[in-house]
């Protein structure tokens, strides 16, 4: 009997509802089509601070992450799912401060569980201003998530960005919203 899939989507934007949020619902709305479970996480909710590189996560008999802050209850939520969304906004040049910290923090992920990037799906959704995704930082961004997990596994089923300044600009690119949840569809799917 086949399992449903359990996507989690990270918000990586102060913004509820801004662009990069849009796309992610976008995915999600994808993945829900094609029978799987979303949960959203909003991290600029969250109280998640930065690692302070103790290496406590990475000794022998851990038992994971020193902070005990929010991030705590994500780890066994990122172990559980099949699927990641990464949502961003472009921020200087790169992602968003809110996605870098959960970024940083992952790190201590293999203390909850083994090998706990090995055949991860992931997706990434981003918007940035201007019109060209190199001169914007966009690409940057995404070779940060491709070089990242690639070196652990994981695998990027796909990545859906566009240009679009004030919250809300994306929903004028049909042509991206639509891929955007084909993506959603590809992420859940066992074939791929």
């Amino acid at each position: 009997m086949k399992r449903n899939k359990k996507v989690l989507v990270f918000l990586g934007s102060p913004r509820r509802k801004g662009n990069s949020a849009i796309l992610a619902e976008r995915i999600a709305g994808g993945a829900r089509a094609a029978g799987a479970s979303v949960e959203t996480v909003f991290l600029h909710a969250l109280a998640i601070a930065p690692c302070k590189a103790c290496y406590a996560c990475q000794k022998s008999k851990s038992k994971g992450c020193s902070i005990g802050d929010d991030m705590q209850p994500l780890y066994r939520k990122m172990i559980a799912a099949d699927a990641w969304v990464i949502a961003s906004p472009v921020y200087w040049f790169t992602m968003s401060a809110q996605l870098k910290l959960w970024m940083d923090r992952s790190f201590a992920l293999p203390a909850y569980g083994k090998d706990p990037f090995e055949g991860k799906r992931i997706a990434v959704a981003m918007a940035y201003g201007g019109e060209d995704p190199f001169d914007s930082g966009c690409v940057n961004a995404l070779r940060t998530f491709q070089d990242a997990y690639h070196y652990v596994g994981a695998k990027i089923i796909g990545m859906v960005y566009g240009s679009a300044m004030e919250a809300g600009d994306i929903k004028a690119n049909k042509a991206l919203l639509k891929e955007a949840t084909a993506l959603g569809k590809k992420l859940a799917d066992d074939n791929d």
